[in-house]
């Protein structure tokens, strides 16, 4: 059945119609620009395709593209287009093979302007479709030679379409002239697609919403991708629309060493962060607050950017937690993530809909070291990490994320600092006593409530994470070269056994 005019037109884009607030305004002119390579005609296949389904006649105006080209393009994706999507190819002459049989060609090269507008015109007249796609004005600019003319002819399509009931979509590449604004006054959105290559690693792309007359819309750039099947947007997330009301219990570790450190243990809607060298044992902490959710009855998503998943499961299993398992039962969601390919629009969906649809009240990210990697600006990343983790926090998940410093002894650093960002931070550290190198552990913030300001000794067995006491006696914890002075003071039995660590 055929939308009300006064609805909106859906792109048939996931994310896009959201972006745009609804969709495309129905009887108006808008124009999606963008380079090469962006996927312009992808998306504007969905929006034909999206009003195929819906029952209404739909038109795609070529001027570079054969009617084999597109469909071959469809079929790419798995897009089928029917009877209900008429092509009217505009070609010049050099690329026909039997010109007796091609009706629908315009030797573009041997009329004027005028004569290509009009054509266009009887064409639509015509066919009187509800949804148009014009592919591109780079053409029309060609044969329009100066701007003047170019604005006039914009100007006239414009005002033929408002006479009718279609919804258009002008397509630009813009390869004729980057700096003529001229389409942007005129039409009543633009959407801008564009592609960035960095210095390793897959394109990305991204899109912003220039303009949208009357309308709210969401702005920024936008991450989307192409894949079969066709264009998917990643809108911008923005915590403060999905709050969500929960209780703000105390959540266990299931360590009582660990949980006195942590004051109770941690707050149910809160972020961890679990900081320190390498080896020190951060994601083996993480997992032990996943555990501890799992034996409560709750799901768990881990997100792993810098591990095998085969490694990650023999290591970790050795150490009592069988990951394993507990995915094939359905209690984790764990996936492995290559930062060289992924954008930071679509990690924080792939987040959303794990949280969304599995129900996953505790998020493991690690670690933000590899997240770093999909996002090289520094700023960038502190802004996303805040969405996300505000997120969590509204929908009363519980997120783990891991970072790790650089070096092991000495004055260490982290390549992006999101201390700030955490509800809790807990710092691992090495330290030196009686001949041997042993690991530290140490709250040194808690928005939630109070908590040890020891520094409390523990080791990774085959039983997983053992704590001591609390010491005493430290020098130099906070510098990064904790020492342990006080020699009668009780440390960890040597009778334990290191196991491996992460």
């Amino acid at each position: 059945m055929v939308e009300e005019l006064h609805e909106k037109a859906l792109t048939g884009v996931a994310g896009l119609d959201d972006v745009l607030s609804g969709g495309l305004t129905r009887r108006h002119v808008f124009l999606l620009e963008g380079s090469p390579g962006t996927g312009k005609t992808t998306i504007a296949l969905q929006f034909l395709l999206e009003g195929a389904v819906k029952g209404e006649r739909c038109l795609y105006i070529s001027l570079s593209e054969t009617e084999d080209e597109l469909r071959d393009s469809a079929r790419s994706h798995g897009m089928e287009i029917g009877n209900q999507i008429r092509i009217f190819e505009l070609v010049p002459p050099e690329s026909l093979l039997d010109a007796d049989q091609q009706q629908s060609l315009l030797y573009s090269s041997d009329l004027e302007l005028g004569e290509t507008t009009k054509l266009i015109f009887e064409t639509f007249e015509r066919m009187k479709p509800q949804r148009v796609v014009i592919d591109s004005l780079s053409e029309i600019r060609i044969l329009a030679q100066s701007s003047l003319r170019y604005r006039r002819q914009i100007l006239a399509l414009k005002h033929f379409f408002s006479r009718s009931d279609a919804t258009v979509l002008l397509l630009d590449d813009m390869t004729s002239d980057i700096l003529d604004k001229t389409v942007h006054s005129v039409v009543h959105a633009v959407i801008h697609l564009e592609q960035l290559a960095p210095d390793y690693g897959s394109e990305r792309r991204r899109l912003r919403v220039i303009k949208y007359r009357g309308q709210s819309f969401r702005g920024g750039y936008h991450d989307f991708i192409i894949k079969t099947g066709g264009v998917a947007v990643f809108p911008r997330l923005r915590a403060i629309e999905h709050k969500t009301g929960f209780e703000r219990t105390t959540l266990k570790s299931g360590i009582p060493e660990l949980d006195d450190l942590l004051g109770g243990g941690i707050e149910r809607g809160s972020s961890t962060l679990l900081i320190g060298p390498a080896g020190t044992g951060k994601s083996l902490f993480a997992l032990q607050f996943v555990d501890a959710a799992i034996k409560r009855g709750e799901k768990a998503a881990i997100f792993v950017f810098d591990e095998e998943l085969g490694l990650l499961f023999s290591r970790t299993k050795a150490m009592g937690f069988d990951l394993e398992s507990m995915r094939d039962e359905g209690l984790i969601h764990i996936e492995q993530l290559d930062a060289a390919e992924l954008s930071p629009g679509e990690f924080a969906q792939r987040v959303r809909d794990r949280v969304a649809s599995y129900d996953a009240k505790a998020v493991v990210i690690d670690s933000v070291n590899g997240y770093q990697a999909s996002m090289p600006e520094e700023n960038a990343l502190i802004l996303h990490m805040h969405e996300l983790l505000q997120y969590l926090n509204r929908q009363g998940a519980n997120t783990f994320l891991t970072v790790a410093q650089h070096g092991l002894v000495g004055d260490m650093k982290s390549p992006v600092d999101v201390t700030y960002l955490a509800d809790t931070v807990i710092l691992l550290r090495y330290f030196e006593a009686l001949g041997k190198v042993r690991r530290a552990v140490s709250v040194i913030k808690k928005r939630t409530g109070k908590h040890e300001d020891t520094i409390r000794e523990f080791r990774i067995t085959h039983t997983g994470l053992t704590l001591g006491e609390p010491l005493s006696g430290f020098q130099g914890v906070l510098r990064g070269v904790p020492t342990f002075m006080n020699e009668r003071h009780p440390l960890l039995s040597n009778s334990d056994e290191d196991g491996d660590h992460s």
